[in-house]
């Protein structure tokens, strides 16, 4: 009989723990099961933590603060392919939180994603992988990591993948990358067009959207634009195009071809295939602004190159643009601006855009949207450059006004292209007047205190344009725009001092803005610009010298020279020479203060006022005592000799017979003038009745210009010296006459060892304390040495017509210098010498004329 065996059942090994089923409602809980040794708890643990997170932006930030993104960073390279795929998908949802990256981009976690997207990996750890990268490459920290982590390879890689997630994210990932240049040339060296060019095939829109808008990216380059050709990718945006179900993709199919018509070669290829035909077409019946304004967009890009113009110009291009400018939208309306200005360096297409382009831009001046009015304006800039007839065509379409307006748009850009067109329309005068009476001086005053240099410049250019006209000066004066105008000829920009420069000197053309520009310090800057070699320009050089030759006291002040082509007129005075660094005051300043013992000005102002004093009935006095410098009390009166010009004598007298005829009736004092006769003074008295009323309503006397008193004896000189001397036959008996009439003036000739006998200095002094100022008239001086004679001699040469300098030397010396044919030439016979020039002797033999350079020219000069 067989023993029965009795089989016992094992029980469990001591050290096992049975399974145990774990629930939680906490996020906490679940948290700290990220450190468990368990792969199942791991696994179910971020499971757990990914349904969270998909709920909502806050889990996202709750699970941050409970400190769950520490242990899923190392679960992404965990060993277990499902706590590896579920770690990975917990950080996919996740990186959509700014923080939740912040702290990802500290940890660097993109070098351990990167590892994910390895072939063997599971195709939802390359749909979060890459969904997680997406969201880190939207900062530009990330994208530096992921490019030098060489992350674009797998990414470019996975846009073949099968799965469509794996594939929207790959090619957005690669979209926000190439936005950094170096990753644009990159992912060309890769290969990424023909994936790219697989995916406009995708039947899911977003996928489309994203390679169309990575291919506009990556076609700014010119070396990509390239290889799109050779994959005839025109061929497929223009089927897109031509497709209606594809409407979405419009915009930017037609930004991608925008960019691959800036190439010649490519603008060429698809003319001659008829696809620009079919482009611009599409164009005209297109209604979708966004579909117009990159259409208009596209064009502008391929314009910019010369033969792309001409191209575009033999379709008519110009009519497509002309037409958008009408659109209601206000993107279509600048881009098509855009194009046009693009287009219109090609003359033919200027020409085109003329007689319709130009009133509906100049209708968009008036735009309340700034970027349409810049738009606008920067087009008519290009349409008029060198075009007279587009000039026209802005203002006959009634466009100065809103161009004057535009110059106080918000847009840098708006106001220094107003400020060219409207300098392009002036360079024809009847449109420059207009412009002038539009006020364009006083609204330039605003740019010109723009921060912006290219503002700067053009308004700096405009009042150079414009300030050859005396009215506009006066108005730029008189608007304070001087200032500002100097002020930027301290810039740093070039083109701004140099245009500064321009205007200033082109204000410069009359005395009253002259000396107002010099005293704003316009003299001390552009002394100092000419005297470095970097900032100097020729437009500086001629304002330092327009500014002088305008304001002639200043100018013999400081130079201490007059050129016979600077005529004095009234209002010159003689203050000696000023020191550098020392205010240049003005006559008026001068004046009003109280005497001093320093050298007295000399003034010149021959001019009767057409208002003089008014006084009590007294026996006419024209004496100097009776005039007060600083009078405002005016009134109007007549005057016989009141006209500066000489009236010719009919009898003509001989040079021996000129010596004579000075020293007899010739020198008049003031009171030789009461022998003028009753007749005279009955008629003046008369006319100075008639008008007492009229005056009183007219002459106020707080606002009366402060005019110097007319120095009537100067006048009598003028006078006299014209009937002497015009009628002689040379100039050379012209120079001699005139310093012999005027050394009779001034204290007749002095022997040269009593020189220091000739006591000028009291005379002078006592003219001064008889009109108690500083300022003294020169007709007033009977006593005078060099520099007083050389400048009576230059006043009257100037205005009777003899050329002349004058010159100021050292210790009270002063000359004249002229330029004479020699009459009596030796040698050939009729032989014609160039002039030579000579000083004139006024003091020792007035009216002997020494060589210049010799050694009796140099001994009247400096002994």
């Amino acid at each position: 009989m067989g023993k029965k065996v009795k089989k016992e059942v094992e029980s469990p090994p001591k050290d096992v723990f049975d399974p145990l089923l774990i629930e939680s409602k906490t996020a906490a809980t679940v948290v700290l099961m990220l450190s468990s040794p368990e792969e199942e708890v791991l696994a179910k643990a971020c499971d757990a933590i990914y349904k969270f997170a998909s709920k909502g932006d806050e889990n996202k930030v709750t699970l941050l603060g409970l400190g769950a993104v520490e242990p899923l960073y190392k679960l992404i390279s965990h060993e277990d392919p499902i706590v590896r795929r579920n770690a990975v998908m917990v950080f996919g949802i996740m990186a959509s939180n700014h923080d939740v990256r912040k702290l990802l981009r500290e940890l660097d976690v993109t070098n351990s994603l990167i590892s994910r997207l390895a072939p063997e990996e599971d195709v939802v750890i390359h749909e979060f992988a890459t969904l997680c990268l997406a969201h880190l490459a939207a900062e530009y920290t990330s994208k530096a990591q992921i490019f030098e982590q060489g992350g674009l390879e797998p990414l470019i890689r996975l846009l073949g993948s099968p799965d469509p997630d794996v594939s929207k994210n790959s090619v957005e990932c690669i979209y926000l990358l190439v936005q950094d240049f170096q990753s644009r040339a990159a992912v060309r060296e890769l290969n990424v067009i023909p994936p790219l060019l697989e995916l406009l095939k995708s039947e899911y829109p977003v996928i489309q959207l994203l390679a169309l808008k990575t291919l506009e990216v990556i076609s700014n380059d010119r070396e990509t634009r390239i290889i799109l050709t050779e994959h005839q990718v025109l061929d497929y945006l223009l089927k897109i195009l031509e497709t209606k179900e594809f409407s979405d993709l419009h915009v930017e199919a037609l930004a991608v071809v925008g960019s691959c018509l800036e190439d010649v070669d490519t603008m060429q290829s698809i003319q001659q295939t008829g696809g620009l035909k079919k482009l611009l077409s599409f164009i005209g019946v297109s209604t979708v602004p966004d579909v117009q304004k990159n259409a208009a967009k596209a064009i502008a890009k391929a314009a910019y190159d010369s033969e792309n113009r001409k191209i575009l110009n033999e379709h008519e291009v110009e009519k497509y643009l002309i037409n958008l400018l009408g659109n209601d939208n206000d993107g279509v309306k600048a881009a098509a601006s855009q194009a046009i200005s693009a287009m219109c360096e090609n003359l033919a297409s200027k020409r085109a855009f003329g007689p319709q382009g130009i009133p509906q831009l100049v209708q968009l001046l008036s735009s309340d949207n700034e970027e349409v009015k810049e738009a606008a304006v920067i087009a008519l800039a290009n349409l008029t450059a060198a075009s007279p007839s587009n000039a026209s065509a802005v203002a006959e379409a009634e466009g100065i006004q809103p161009l004057i307006n535009t110059l106080s748009a918000q847009r840098d850009g708006a106001i220094a292209n107003a400020a060219t067109v409207l300098t392009n329309v002036a360079m024809q005068e009847p449109f420059r007047l207009n412009i002038l009476h539009h006020g364009i001086m006083s609204a330039l005053v605003g740019p010109l205190r723009s921060t912006n240099s290219l503002v700067q410049s053009k308004a700096a250019f405009a009042v150079a344009a414009f300030g050859c006209d005396a009215d506009a000066r006066n108005e730029l004066r008189n608007a304070s725009g001087l200032g500002p105008l100097i002020e930027l000829l301290h810039s740093k920009n070039e083109e701004v001092r140099r245009n500064a420069c321009w205007a200033v000197m082109v204000c410069a053309s009359d005395e009253p803005t002259a000396v107002e520009l010099c005293r704003l310090g316009a003299l001390e800057i552009l002394e100092e610009i000419n005297l470095s070699t970097g900032h100097k320009n020729n437009f500086s050089e001629g304002a330092l010298e327009k500014l002088l030759d305008n304001n002639l006291s200043q100018k013999y002040s400081q130079m201490g020279y007059l050129s016979s082509s600077n005529i004095i007129t009234d209002g010159f005075y003689d203050c000696g020479q000023v020191q550098p660094g020392v205010r240049f005051l003005s006559l008026e300043e001068l004046s009003k203060q109280e005497l001093t013992d320093r050298r007295a000005l000399i003034f010149v102002n021959a001019k009767p006022q057409n208002i003089v004093p008014v006084v009590e009935e007294k026996p006419q006095d024209t004496s100097y005592e009776q005039t007060n410098l600083s009078s405002s009390i005016l009134r109007r009166g007549s005057r016989e000799k009141a006209s500066l010009t000489a009236s010719p004598v009919e009898e003509k007298q001989e040079l021996s017979g000129r010596r004579s005829s000075l020293s007899k009736g010739s020198t008049r004092e003031k009171g030789s003038r009461k022998g003028k006769g009753k007749k005279e003074e009955e008629k003046v008295k008369e006319d100075d009745v008639q008008i007492t009323s009229e005056v009183q309503d007219e002459v106020n006397l707080e606002n009366s210009h402060w005019l110097p008193p007319a120095d009537f004896i100067l006048l009598d000189y003028i006078n006299d010296a014209s009937k002497i001397i015009l009628p002689l036959t040379t100039t050379w008996k012209q120079v001699v006459v005139l310093a012999q009439f005027v050394a009779d003036k001034m204290g007749g000739p002095i022997e040269r060892d009593r020189l220091h006998d000739f006591s000028w200095e009291l005379h002078i002094s006592e003219i001064e304390f008889e009109l108690k100022c500083n300022a003294v008239p020169i007709g007033k001086v009977k006593k005078g040495t060099f520099y007083h004679r050389a400048l009576l001699f230059k006043v009257i040469a100037d205005r009777i017509g003899i050329g002349c300098s004058l010159v100021r030397g050292e210790y009270n010396r002063a000359w004249n210098e002229v330029k004479l044919v020699d009459d009596s030439p030796q040698g050939i016979a009729g032989l014609l010498l160039p002039p030579q020039e000579y000083i004139v002797d006024l003091m020792f033999e007035p009216g002997y004329l020494m060589k210049q350079g010799s050694a009796e020219a140099d001994r009247y000069k400096f002994i």
